[in-house]
């Protein structure tokens, strides 16, 4: 959990870099905005993978089912995002299965439901 979370925040760096210096020319403003959306969110379960993996307090179980949902969301969620975004560049149109974002955020957010329901189990 710590190198993945540790390699999706490097790569989220990578890709805000690119978004703003190679991709500013190339696409629209609203395809900016929306792929600079997929990289802050990328960066925030990034780092939120990498807290929790070093919390004593999420029994192991429910760390391995965090971090799937965290992983699964971010692919899901961020890679639909920028495959979107740079279909002008790429080629590649996966409007079809556009319904992945959602998913993908759905995702993230049983990740941090989750994340929540182990805190407050751990107070009692």
């Amino acid at each position: 959990m710590l190198i993945t979370g540790s390699l999706l925040g490097l790569l989220a760096v990578i890709l805000g870099a690119f978004g703003a210096h190679g991709l500013k020319e190339s696409l629209t403003p609203e395809a900016l905005n929306s792929f600079e959306t997929g990289v802050r969110y990328q960066m925030y379960h990034a780092i939120l993978m990498l807290v929790a993996a070093a919390s004593f307090s999420i029994p192991e179980k429910a760390l391995k089912a965090l971090f799937y949902l965290l992983l699964s969301g971010t692919i899901l969620f961020s890679g639909s995002i920028y495959l979107l975004t740079t279909k002008p560049l790429t080629g590649i149109d996966i409007s079809v299965v556009a319904w992945v974002t959602p998913i993908g955020g759905a995702l993230l957010i049983a990740g941090w439901a989750l994340l929540i329901f182990n805190f407050i189990k751990f107070t009692k």
